[in-house]
């Protein structure tokens, strides 16, 4: 039998954690979830959406891997919570591109041998399309700066620069 915690000094009985519908659109497809009001957008993609592209690194915003985009822009996605999302239009890694049509960052990744062990790289791919969105970035400088809040820890920077490089430089307008 399941019991209601209560507290220790009262023996009140406590209250359930308050939950209500957050509509999201996330990937072009809008879900209605049950969410705790202090939720991340994080967790909520992973946790309640199964979407694990999105990866937590250090759940503080300093190093990028949980980079997502929000109405065409770059967010940490551990830093906002889910309901200051409610109708924006959200993008994943899984919602970039698929196995059998990769998006032109995902191919220029690929062919720049842009990761190692892979773990940053949707936060990377994001980040980079919210520079494309951005467009304002165009040198090699412009790209580092730009991309310098998505950390690599195996050092694949070469690589990465080289991959977002070659796709500003076909300056296509790529989503």
């Amino acid at each position: 039998m399941h019991e209601q915690p209560t507290h220790a000094a009262t023996g009140a009985v406590a209250a359930p954690p308050p939950v209500g519908p957050v509509r999201l659109i996330i990937n072009g497809t809008a879900h209605e979830v049950e969410l705790a009001p202090w939720t991340t957008l994080l967790d909520a993609l992973r946790e309640y959406m199964q979407l694990t592209g999105t990866k937590k690194g250090c759940d503080h915003g300093q190093c990028g891997a949980c980079t997502v985009l929000v109405n065409g822009k770059r967010i940490n996605s551990c830093l906002t919570l889910a309901v200051m999302h409610e109708g924006d239009d959200i993008t994943t890694i899984e919602g970039l591109g698929t196995v059998e049509a990769l998006h032109p960052l995902q191919q220029a990744f690929v062919d720049h041998d842009a990761f190692q062990c892979g773990y940053c790289t949707p936060g990377q791919i994001c980040s980079a399309q919210g520079l494309l969105n951005e467009g304002k970035a165009h040198t090699e400088d412009e790209i580092r700066e730009m991309m310098s809040g998505n950390l690599c820890r195996c050092g694949a920077y070469v690589g990465i620069l080289a991959a977002v490089k070659e796709v500003v430089d076909k300056g296509e307008k790529v989503k």
